[in-house]
């Protein structure tokens, strides 16, 4: 199993979005399970977004500030979690983020500990999609990016969204250094090809996506889903990009000699 992050720059270039169809889309043999997590310290989308507001605010990485500091984060992780699966079967599942950005600083010390939270549960059959949104990968929280088994920045395939991954890239490469695999997921609403993005920015393009606003409505906004929305461009690219990062980490992983993600035996991580 592995750690992905997400990372965008300014605007609004769709990575909770992004996120989102990641996690509606995982690939989860039987006894796996996929989390996201919101961990954009200007806060979360989904309980407004997603969910439309259902839980309130009881539910997210404000509550694990508290349970950080009483040496309670693994215990109180767990009934964070939001289960955004019809059928109730708790294999895809969301950390909220923070609803108000000021809170930002009292999940400080628990970064580290929540980074390593993550890499532990990717040893019991579970996958985390880690959305840093557009500052999760400078300060306290940039050790979530740091620890990933592969980073990705989503960006638009446009000039003044590519122009914005640029500076987030060069900015990845000096925190992650050789430790850590770095690539794109493109939003394909501008002019520029994959391949004209690649040798640009110099890293390789994982996926694209097509820019389908009322498909991406319903992953951020809770909208009305359109009939056989599972078959539509938008997820069945996101099956696509999904399928492409589960490479990239196993292709990382036998680099580096580590366990691959779909040959390791654990045991069930509650």
């Amino acid at each position: 199993m592995a750690v992905i992050a997400l990372a965008g720059g300014l605007g609004a270039p769709g990575v909770t979005t992004t996120a989102m169809a990641l996690l509606m889309t995982w690939p989860l043999p039987e006894g796996h399970r996929v989390v996201l997590a919101e961990a954009d310290p200007d806060g979360g989308a989904v309980l407004p977004g997603a969910l439309q507001g259902t839980l309130g605010n009881t539910h997210g990485l404000r509550n694990l500030a508290l349970a950080g500091r009483q040496g309670q984060l693994a215990e109180a992780f767990w009934r964070q979690l939001v289960d955004v699966t019809d059928a109730g079967s708790r294999d895809r599942l969301v950390l909220p983020g923070l609803y108000d950005p000021a809170h930002a600083s009292a999940m400080e010390p628990v970064w580290k500990p929540l980074a390593s939270l993550f890499a532990g549960i990717e040893a019991h059959q579970h996958d985390v999609i880690v959305d840093l949104g557009r500052r999760g990968t400078t300060g306290a929280s940039a050790v979530l990016a740091r620890q990933a088994d592969v980073v990705l920045v989503v960006a638009r395939n446009t000039l003044r969204s590519l122009q914005q991954a640029q500076v987030r890239l060069d900015a990845l490469r000096e925190l992650i250094g050789g430790t850590g695999e770095i690539g794109m997921l493109l939003i394909d609403q501008g002019p520029f090809s994959k391949e004209e993005v690649r040798k640009t920015l110099g890293v390789p393009v994982t996926a694209v996506l097509p820019w389908r606003p009322r498909e991406a409505e319903v992953l951020s906004d809770g909208a009305e889903q359109p009939r056989r929305f599972e078959a539509c461009e938008l997820m069945r690219s996101g099956r696509s990009a999904a399928v492409r990062v589960q490479e990239l980490v196993a292709v990382r992983r036998s680099r580096l000699a580590l366990p691959s993600p779909t040959a390791r035996v654990v045991a069930d991580a509650r």
